[in-house]
């Protein structure tokens, strides 16, 4: 990944950032850039021998040995500040949180059971919220300048079907982030956020797209740029968002998803399915129609 990062080989040698989420997918991508740009880093999540097999991976990938690990259930709040405390024995102090934890699967929402529902809230909306809450009063606490990251998604201001636990915690995360960056300036906390598009990643990615509903409903048909987005793109983006280049940014949320969003909420967007021989015919009825 280092040839492939924009930011200089030094840009965050200043930073303790935790990651969570961290031991796969895109906090592990996230994770490595860091730990290419000279910070020093704690990654947490669920599963102990995850996290040494990524510990281990990524010392040898990026020889930045300032690499912590810290088992971590988001959802309970003990174990959350175990992480900070862990964080800060470890490196002295912190100044800097990714938000990355997450769960989602596709479902009718009338199939849902309220406990798989408390599940996906628990983990993205709540875990969220336990590490923005205990990382703050550190921060005000010790009077240290910092920022936070969420990782977010492009429904999380428009809501969507089939995944709606999802896209109320998410929600509720974008709402968290405009409210912190606002009352919390006058710390010099930040708080930003990442709606990503479909960045392919093992297991979270094959569950929202199994290979039955990805043949009928292939989501590239849904981007503009006809592609998926590269894990170091938006490691990039978060690097700068992590970094003192983007110190005058807060309470901002950055799409990076190949225009998809954009362009299925356009209302005409899908004539781009009208074959071109089409259109003097259309342009045909059209001038005909205003001459009347």
């Amino acid at each position: 990944m280092k040839d492939k990062l924009m930011l200089k080989d030094n840009a965050l040698e200043n930073k303790t950032i935790i990651v969570t989420g961290g031991g796969t997918g895109l906090g592990k991508s996230m994770a490595t850039a860091f730990l290419h740009l000279g910070a020093n880093i704690t990654i947490c999540s669920r599963k102990i021998e995850v996290l040494k097999n990524t510990q281990e991976e990524l010392i040898k990938e990026t020889g930045n040995e300032n690499l912590h690990i810290v088992a971590c259930d988001v959802r309970k709040y003990e174990e959350v500040e175990n992480v900070l405390n862990e964080t800060v024995n470890r490196f002295g102090s912190f100044n800097g949180l990714v938000n990355n934890a997450a769960g989602n699967f596709i479902s009718p929402t009338e199939r849902l059971s309220h406990k798989a529902f408390d599940t996906i809230v628990d983990i993205v909306l709540k875990g969220t919220y336990n590490f923005s809450l205990a990382s703050g009063k550190y921060w005000i606490k010790e009077n240290i300048a910092a920022n936070m990251l969420n990782i977010v998604t492009t429904y999380s201001w428009t809501g969507s079907g089939y995944v709606a636990p999802s896209a109320a915690a998410k929600g509720g995360v974008l709402a968290l982030t405009r409210s912190l960056a606002s009352e919390w300036a006058k710390y010099k906390i930040r708080a930003n956020a990442i709606a990503p598009g479909p960045f392919p990643t093992q297991g979270a990615f094959s569950r929202l797209f199994p290979e039955a509903i990805h043949k009928q409903l292939d989501p590239l048909k849904r981007i503009p740029l006809k592609r998926y987005g590269e894990h170091y793109e938006l490691a990039n983006l978060a690097s700068y968002l992590m970094s003192d280049f983007s110190a005058y940014m807060t309470g901002e949320v950055v799409t990076i998803d190949g225009g998809e969003w954009i362009y299925n909420a356009g209302e005409f967007n899908a004539f781009d399915n009208i074959p071109q021989e089409m259109w003097d015919y259309i342009e045909k009825e059209v001038r005909g129609k205003n001459k009347k």
